[in-house]
C-alpha cells in the first residue's frame, strides 16, 4: 500500500550483491581475464619443451638457431594418424617460426626437469643458443632440433594445419617419430602457476 497523500513511489529494494565494474567484465561473455586465468590455472597439465631448428639465411651466413618454449597447451590429437596439438602466442618467437618451419620436436618433460621449463618460458631470456648450453640432448634425425635427454618421450613433428583461435594459434602437426629417453620417471605438472610432481 502507498503512503496516503503522496504520489505513488517506487519501493527500494536493498541490493546484496555489488553490480560488477566495467573493469572486472572484459569481454562481452561476462567472464574477466583474471576470472578466466584463475579457473584454467585449477586444470593439471603436462610440461612439454617444443624445439625447432631455424635454418641460416644464407649457405654463408651465420649458422642456423636452435629455438626452445616451454608449453602446457600440448595434447594428443588423433591415434590414426598420429596427430598432436601445441597452442603458441600469436606473434611469440616459436609462432613465426613454425610458420616458416614445417618439422618441430616435442619433449615431454619429466619432474626432475622443472629448471628446463623455467629457462625456456622466462620473459626477456637470453638468447637460445646460452639457454641449451648445458642441457643434454640429442639432435632430431628429422627435425633437427634438440631432443632433450632424460625426458619422459620425445616426439619428432610435421605441421599439418594451423587455427587461428582468438590471440593463440593451434598448430596441428603429424608425428613422424617418437623415442622414450626417460621412461620410468614421473611427469612435470603445472599447476596453479607452479610447476610441481605427482605424489
Amino acid at each position: 500500500m502507498w503512503p496516503s497523500g503522496g504520489a505513488a513511489s517506487v519501493p527500494v529494494v536493498p541490493q546484496t550483491t555489488p553490480a560488477p565494474s566495467a573493469e572486472a567484465i572484459l569481454h562481452a561473455e561476462g567472464v574477466s581475464d583474471e576470472e578466466f586465468r584463475a579457473a584454467m590455472s585449477r586444470l593439471a597439465a603436462g610440461v612439454v619443451l617444443v624445439t625447432a631448428h631455424e635454418p641460416p639465411l644464407a649457405d654463408d651466413g651465420p649458422r642456423g638457431e636452435d629455438v626452445g618454449m616451454t608449453a602446457t597447451a600440448f595434447m594428443s590429437v588423433s591415434l590414426d594418424p598420429p596427430l598432436v596439438m601445441v597452442s603458441l602466442r600469436n606473434g611469440s618467437r616459436m609462432d613465426d617460426l613454425l610458420a616458416e618451419q614445417p618439422v618441430w620436436g616435442a619433449s615431454l618433460l619429466s619432474e626432475n626437469q622443472r629448471h628446463i621449463a623455467g629457462r625456456f618460458s622466462m620473459k626477456g631470456r637470453i638468447s637460445d643458443r646460452l639457454l641449451f648450453e648445458d642441457i643434454a640432448y640429442d639432435r632430431g634425425e628429422v627435425c633437427g632440433a634438440p631432443l632433450v635427454g632424460g625426458a619422459l618421450a620425445v616426439l619428432e613433428c610435421r605441421t599439418e594445419q594451423r587455427v587461428e583461435a582468438g590471440d593463440h594459434t593451434l598448430v596441428i602437426a603429424r608425428v613422424l617419430s617418437a623415442g622414450l629417453p626417460g621412461p620410468d620417471g614421473g611427469p612435470l605438472m603445472y599447476f596453479r602457476g607452479r610447476y610441481r610432481h605427482l605424489g
